[in-house]
């Protein structure tokens, strides 16, 4: 498949591990010239650049909290100041943990849907004029299938998933025809989150869980990213938007 991504300047952030370091790697596989986004104080987000340099991929380390739209501004302007316009930008920041709805404070809420979802509308806000001027821009929202489905004790990480889709699919309707595609990926369980041992997840709840998968096995994190190549990729992806794509093994078929 022609991907179209050599030179493209692709911003991911999330991207020090797993699905956003995944899309990172894959897109500067492809040639596209790529901003790895981590924490300040997370070191993953160095592992990832070195990553990308030392397989002859050009990338850029700006780490930062991407919930702070300032942050965030000084990021989009050192891009453009050393790559150049940003064609790509995959909104992957995003996390939660189970909490019963009841123990849900007001707090716990706004900052769960803060970091999912409005952080990706303060992002989407500063990238897409550049995008709408070159006539040019590939955006993707990395949302979740709790966001179809629903999720046992996550009604406030499902609720900003389920909003990533409905932003994905209104600015596909607004800006369609501009060059500017919008689509979403909802990821089912991908393997490098589901690992025996860690805090959350015991070895019983990963099994009973791969049992509730059609294809009875957990995702990889190249399957996601191969998701997001096909999207950012020209003109293979030019004819999708609006859409949200489900790497998921059968678990859900909306």
């Amino acid at each position: 498949m022609a991907t179209g991504l050599a030179g493209k300047v692709a911003v991911v952030t999330g991207s020090s591990r797993g699905i956003g370091k995944g899309i990172a790697v894959a897109l500067a596989r492809e040639g596209a010239k790529v901003v790895v986004n981590g924490l300040d104080d997370d070191v993953e987000a160095e592992k990832t650049y070195r990553e990308v340099t030392q397989n002859g991929g050009v990338a850029l380390l700006c780490p930062g909290d991407m919930t702070d739209e300032a942050v965030a501004g000084d990021l989009f302007d050192r891009t453009e100041r050393e790559l150049g316009g940003i064609d790509i930008l995959v909104n992957n920041v995003g996390g939660g943990k189970n909490i019963p709805f009841l123990d849900i404070d007001e707090k716990l809420w706004h900052e769960v849907l803060d970091l999912n979802l409005h952080t990706t509308f303060r992002c989407i806000r500063l990238v897409l004029p550049g995008m709408l001027e070159r006539g040019f821009g590939r955006i993707i929202n990395i949302a979740s299938q709790l966001g179809v489905k629903g999720g046992f004790q996550l009604a406030h990480y499902a609720t900003a998933k389920a909003g990533l889709i409905g932003l994905t699919r209104s600015l596909a309707l607004e800006f369609a025809g501009s060059g500017v595609t919008v689509n979403a990926i909802a990821p089912g369980r991908i393997q490098t989150e589901l690992r025996p041992g860690a805090a959350r997840v015991s070895q019983e709840w990963l099994e009973r869980k791969l049992r509730e998968i059609p294809m009875s096995r957990f995702g990889r994190v190249e399957e996601v990213a191969a998701t997001a190549v096909l999207i950012a990729s020209s003109p293979s992806g030019d004819f999708y938007t609006g859409q949200t794509f489900h790497p998921n093994g059968g678990e859900v078929m909306p």
